[in-house]
């Protein structure tokens, strides 16, 4: 008879994260012999929702995905329609488009930094523990989070769901006036977010490196948030419109999140992290300088310093929000005329969580056949797997309640937003 030594660890549901989800962790004689981040949140059918529907459907529907990042649904939504229907929208209203998002960053990069991943570093169990302490802190974050806010719901018409983008553009455009209010509060907002990124540099963070390929939009020129040619750490650079060819999709037992991955290659990371090693020459100067000063080097392979990442980011997004703001003219018509024509439309723009990827094929009336939407964190899920399974190798020595902690607050690393990667449907009917 043998006596195997078995531990377990699980976790039936994630807290501070967005969504339903749970870890499990199995060890045995020593070694980690499974691990799964199980994503048990039911399919919300999304992408069966759209066929049927008219080209100009997608933004409102595919917003409602997501609470945090409506704006990138929308986004990603309409650059894929308007590639199906071979319309290019000018370029005042791409800088408007350009302009919404960067409020979507400021206020999702400081929901997770404030209120999800600090307490982790600081020792507390929530945002409002903290801030029984240190009620300074989180009312910074708060103020700077509703710069954010008020940035979308100027230009989308309300912060939580727009209602003002269409396909084309907007319905209606702010005049020159309506901004300049913002922009002075996006002047206080800059000073609040150096501040962030000075605060989260004094983190502890645990010594750990991950060697996943990392994969992000890049635009020549300028810092990715819109618009850019999908490219990777291990020297991948191709058209979003050739995304399936080099992302695949599979389905794994324990989650109702479809695993993404690299044709050929394996797992990859995408999100804030690699998007700062790919691109932050295009960073602004006190962008790079806050990086750099915060100890960031030329890429950022410790997934738990991405809160640093997520910060400068944040400053990045406040110092374009006002650039844009500052350059802007209304375009002469609030969107441009988008068609319908069959064919099929392709793109991608950076979420705040990473690359998010959309499909849709449509009839001759401009009637949606088919769509996929591939959401950054079942993109990331193989990889947050790995890191954990490592992770938890070098920390068997630890009880089960500071190990479980710990693991937690490792898949917090990754912001994961599991509502939105709940979207896959596989259907099997057996009729007698």
């Amino acid at each position: 008879m043998t006596h195997r030594y078995e531990r377990v660890i699980d976790v039936r549901a994630l807290a501070r994260v967005e969504g339903e989800g749970a870890m499990h962790v199995r060890v045995r004689d020593g070694a980690v012999e499974d691990v799964r981040l199980e994503i048990y949140e039911p399919p919300r059918f999304f992408e069966a929702f759209l066929r049927g529907r008219q080209h100009t459907e997608p933004p409102d529907i595919t917003a409602r995905i997501c609470g945090i990042c409506p704006v990138a649904y929308q986004m990603s939504a309409c650059a894929a329609i308007e590639d199906a229907c071979r319309v290019t929208v000018p370029a005042s209203i791409a800088a408007l488009r350009r302009l919404i998002y960067c409020g979507e960053w400021i206020e999702s990069h400081t929901l997770h930094i404030y209120l999800l991943h600090a307490p982790d570093f600081l020792g507390y169990g929530s945002a409002l523990a903290l801030a029984k302490d240190r009620r300074d802190l989180v009312e910074r974050g708060l103020a700077l989070k509703q710069a954010g806010n008020d940035l979308i719901e100027l230009v989308g018409g309300r912060a939580i769901h727009p209602i003002n983008v269409r396909v084309g553009g907007f319905y209606r455009v702010p005049a020159p006036g309506d901004l300049a209010p913002l922009r002075e509060r996006l002047r206080v907002a800059l000073d609040q977010a150096l501040d962030t990124v000075r605060w989260v540099a004094g983190f502890d963070f645990p010594d750990f490196h991950h060697d996943h390929e990392m994969l992000s939009l890049c635009t020549p020129g300028t810092y990715p948030i819109e618009t850019g040619f999908v490219t990777t750490t291990g020297g991948l650079c191709f058209d979003v419109r050739q995304f399936e060819q080099h992302i695949v999709e599979e389905q794994v037992p324990h989650s109702t999140a479809l695993h993404a991955r690299l044709a050929g290659r394996g797992r990859y990371l995408t999100g804030p992290a690699a998007r700062f090693t790919l691109n932050q020459h295009w960073l602004t100067p006190l962008a790079r300088e806050a990086a750099t000063a915060a100890g960031l080097g030329e890429d950022c392979r410790n997934p738990y310093r991405s809160i640093v990442v997520r910060a400068v980011e944040t400053v990045y997004a406040v110092e374009e929000a006002i650039r844009l703001i500052d350059a802007y003219e209304p375009p002469p018509a609030p969107a441009a005329v988008v068609p319908a024509r069959p064919g099929t439309g392709r793109g991608a723009t950076e979420a705040p969580r990473g690359t998010l990827f959309h499909r849709y094929d449509l009839d001759p009336d401009g009637r949606i056949t088919a769509a996929r939407i591939v959401p950054p964190t079942s993109q990331n899920q193989a990889a947050i797997e790995d890191d954990l399974a490592r992770f938890v190798a070098g920390r068997l020595d630890l009880d089960n309640e500071r190990l479980t902690a710990q693991c937690e607050q490792a898949i917090r690393n990754y912001d994961p937003c599991i509502s939105c990667a709940t979207h896959f449907l596989d259907l099997h009917v057996e009729r007698a």
